[in-house]
């Protein structure tokens, strides 16, 4: 048993909440709540919005919403899309391109799809970066000489950002491409009435004019070994894409001469090698790449009198080229694309596959193919099929629902892997390179990697996993240690950058003991940065403020089957200045600030005012002061953008 002097000592020197005995209190609100009042007071709590958090290259969708609606604006006399484009551009130097083919993820999370419907993000991107080209726009000044060399391996979406993010922390950068042209799928793998080539070559010429140096042509692995690649640089940074696709695992794929992948088939075409097809068409997949494939193919279409010598694979394995005032008398080739996945559930947009069901394309959903029909020339004549259900992601064919499509070219676009002929001792065994978290070549120290090398996805996934490999790659060079992403990784509000930039950033803190800041210079009182860690969700806003409204939709050209055949031009056309920002202002700012005054409106206590015009910012455009406020919490009930929250302090 414990002596008296201990069981004293334990008494003086131990802290109980309770007692033997004791009973904890019920709710919280019984001890905090006094009357109309609280111990709590008003909080500012900067969070990011899901728009930006569902964004793969992390781009400031808000604050370029923002600037659109007239607010953060920093030069009065630019137009707002200079500054957007300044904003996008940080972390997406291609906003024309994506604005046009991205599928948007950043539209699913919008929080404004509870009110109405998500705001038109990708339109207002696809107008900001037209404006940028139609203006000559440039990217700024390439970052101070760090003195450091970095090979970047591959020309595409991900080695083009890398180039970018590297020059403009002041790294030489040395850009290695194996094609004659910069703009990997972008150029060679999308067609030019999706993206324009006039579009593609300007946002790719802004990043060069900072001073990057490239060899095309050039294949490391054989026209320059690994080694000499090591020797020559500080670090390298793999961004070789995925140019090889995958064949259908059915036997004889390989040594059918007309059976092809949808890889293959764009890169013909996008060459120039390919400017007609066969009769009949059979595309396998569900995916953007594979309506891709039908829509050209409904583009070429055919001639009845093209030579045996001539047909289509030869163009596309690199044999001859077609040669198109040849085949001037051409008819519409009859397209079929099959998927796995019921229509609902295939993973191509759900506006490209109406284009290509209005342009005649015949969509066969629910299917899976399990043998090839070979003719005595060893051709393929047909497909075998069995309608399937899905185990995952594992179809399982449906016994009793066998049934044949007869083909004269079948193309599969059913998946992509890279080539790593010469650098195999990168390849993981399935044709990618491994990255850790800090997107290093796994044991590979001074070795980075980004975009489909690591796992085929969207171009957009390519240029923020880019940005993120190389601020990695810059700790590695600076700081010997290489730097993992943040939780939430995307480019973040910085209330201190932008209190900074007006000449109001907090005086020096001595670090002398104090309690209470709501008076002092050194601390932005009354806010909290959560943005790196934390996403808004919609039930934190005060959703009665916003009235619904109908979103801004551009002009689509509509393609129907009679006039599809020969048809290259641009379909999607831009939103105007003015719609744009129109749109913008359907944005609810979720998680910031934007001036809305309600809870200067509704403080029953005048207690929350606005910041002085002179000491106002963004993200500092009220305060509460706390000699007023009694912690009723109605400034935070009507807060729209759920900025407020109730908190405890001095």
């Amino acid at each position: 048993m414990a002596s008296n002097a201990e069981a004293e000592a334990e008494e003086r020197y131990t802290f109980r909440r309770y007692r033997d005995g004791e009973q904890r209190p019920g709710s919280w609100r019984e001890q905090i709540f006094r009357a109309g009042a609280s111990h709590k007071c008003p909080t500012y709590i900067h969070r990011t919005p899901p728009c930006q958090a569902n964004c793969p290259a992390g781009e400031d969708i808000r604050g370029y919403l923002q600037l659109a609606r007239g607010l953060q604006r920093s030069d009065p006399a630019l137009d707002w899309q200079a500054e957007a484009f300044a904003r996008i551009s940080a972390s997406n130097p291609f906003p024309a391109v994506m604005g046009r083919v991205c599928p948007a993820p950043c539209q699913q999370g919008c929080n404004r799809r509870v009110v109405d419907d998500h705001v038109a993000i990708n339109a207002i991107e696809h107008s900001v970066g037209d404006y940028a080209r139609e203006h000559g726009l440039d990217l700024g000044a390439a970052g101070a000489d760090s003195g450091y060399r970095v090979a970047v391996v591959g020309g595409g979406p991900a080695g083009l950002t890398a180039a970018y993010q590297l020059r403009k922390r002041g790294h030489h950068c040395t850009l290695f491409e194996a094609q004659p042209e910069l703009g990997g799928m972008m150029r060679y793998g999308i067609p030019g009435y999706r993206v324009p080539r006039e579009v593609l070559d300007a946002e790719i010429a802004r990043i060069l004019a900072l001073g990057v140096e490239v060899r095309c042509g050039v294949r490391i692995g054989s026209d320059i070994t690994l080694e000499q690649l090591e020797g020559d640089y500080d670090a390298v940074l793999w961004a070789l894409g995925t140019h090889e696709g995958r064949p259908l695992p059915l036997a004889g794929w390989d040594e059918t001469p007309n059976c092809l992948t949808g890889v293959e088939f764009l890169r013909a075409f996008n060459e120039g090698r390919l400017a007609a097809v066969s009769e009949r068409i059979l595309v396998i997949g569900g995916g953007d790449t594979s309506i891709d494939v039908a829509s050209v193919a409904r583009r070429l279409g055919y001639d009845t009198a093209l030579p045996d010598e001539a047909h289509p694979e030869h163009a596309v394995l690199g044999y001859t080229a077609h040669d198109a005032a040849a085949i001037a008398a051409r008819k519409g080739a009859a397209v079929t694309l099959t998927s796995l996945f019921p229509r609902a559930e295939m993973t191509a947009a759900e506006e490209e596959i109406e284009d290509a069901l209005h342009e005649g394309v015949e969509i066969r959903d629910g299917v899976m193919p399990i043998a090839i029909i070979h003719g005595d020339d060893g051709r393929a004549q047909a497909l075998r099929f069995a309608e399937c259900r899905m185990e995952g992601q594992r179809p399982e064919p449906i016994e009793g629902t066998e049934f044949t499509i007869e083909a004269d070219l079948i193309i599969a676009a059913i998946g992509q892997k890279g080539s790593l002929a010469g650098v195999e001792a990168l390849d993981n065994g399935h044709g990618f390179i491994d990255a850790d978290p800090h997107y290093q070549v796994s044991q590979r120290p001074g070795h980075f990697v980004a975009g489909d090398i690591i796992r085929p996805h969207l171009l957009t996934t390519a240029i923020g996993q880019a940005t993120h490999a190389v601020r990695s790659l810059d700790a590695y060079l600076r700081r010997g240690t290489a730097l993992r992403p943040p939780k939430v990784g995307v480019w973040h509000y910085n209330l201190i950058e932008t209190l900074a930039a007006r000449g109001l950033a907090p005086s020096a803190y001595d670090r002398t003991a104090t309690r209470g800041t709501d008076r002092a210079a050194f601390a932005v009182h009354n806010f909290e940065e959560r943005g790196h860690s934390e996403v808004i969700r919609h039930d934190r806003l005060y959703l009665g403020h916003f009235t619904p409204g109908e979103r801004a939709v551009r002009h689509r050209r509509t393609i129907d089957e009679r006039r599809v055949l020969g048809d290259f031009a641009e379909r999607l056309q831009a939103l105007s200045g003015e719609e744009a920002q129109t749109e913008a202002k359907r944005c609810m700012s979720c998680g910031l600030c934007f001036e809305c005054d309600n809870c200067i409106i509704y403080c029953p206590q005048n207690a929350v005012q606005r910041v002085p015009k002179g000491e106002r910012s963004h993200g500092r455009y009220v305060y509460t002061d706390y000699s007023r406020c009694i912690g009723c919490h109605i400034c935070r009930d009507v807060c729209p953008t759920g900025y407020i929250e109730m908190g405890l302090g001095e």
